[in-house]
């Protein structure tokens, strides 16, 4: 996959963004351990693992809704089989993270009503604009996603690589899907959407409070 337009943009190309506070920061530790890595119950902060697999799995089901309300609308386009693909990953995404969450106990949030409807309405909302805006709503989305993948690497780096490594390997996977993504709305047009620019305002003021919030509730 090409990433030269993500690299090209600051704001996605630097994984050492916004200082976040170590894992030591949290309290309790998790009593399971991930695969074969060092991830068990003397080493892992409960705390952190729980907000991370809680927002991130909260999302991917975000995303999964967008893009069931792009399909909604232009599913049957030309257009239609560029979106399947890219939630087919999305679902491949919200599988693995629902499975993390019962492997690490983790509780959705309770906002996954709420993302339901959201989501959906953002996916069938932009789409209603034609095939850029859709792919408007795909480029703001992805893209904070992938900073938001970026600050959680950042963290479990900065605590112990090997430690995390598992947890690492799955975030770093989707953060690289994402880019992709977003990558593949640029080429499709997005920029040419009417109020491009703020319409991607809007959406990722939208994706940074969703955030904020499901990691807290």
């Amino acid at each position: 996959m090409s990433f030269a337009r993500a690299a090209a943009t600051p704001s996605l190309g630097r994984l050492y963004t916004d200082a976040r506070r170590p894992l030591s920061a949290y309290g309790r530790r998790i009593s399971v351990r991930l695969c074969s890595s060092r991830m068990t119950s003397d080493n892992i902060n409960w705390a952190a693992v729980d907000r991370i697999i809680r927002v991130d799995h909260a999302g991917e089901y975000g995303a999964d809704r967008i893009y069931a309300g792009q399909m909604a609308v232009l599913g049957r386009t030309s257009v239609g089989p560029v979106i399947q693909k890219m939630w087919d990953q999305e679902k491949d995404h919200l599988k693995k993270f629902s499975e993390l969450m019962v492997t690490f106990r983790v509780r959705p949030t309770v906002l996954m009503p709420l993302w339901n409807v959201l989501g959906f309405a953002l996916g069938a909302g932009t789409a209603l604009l034609g095939k850029k805006g859709a792919m408007a709503c795909t480029v703001a989305v992805e893209e904070s996603i992938a900073h938001h993948y970026n600050n959680q690497i950042r963290t479990l780096m900065e605590e112990d690589p090997d430690k995390y490594k598992e947890l690492l390997q799955v975030i770093k996977k989707f953060r690289d899907e994402e880019l992709e993504h977003h990558d593949i709305g640029l080429d499709h047009d997005a920029e040419l959407a009417p109020a491009y620019a703020i319409l991607k305002s809007v959406i990722q003021a939208g994706c940074k409070a969703a955030i904020f919030l499901s990691e807290r509730y």
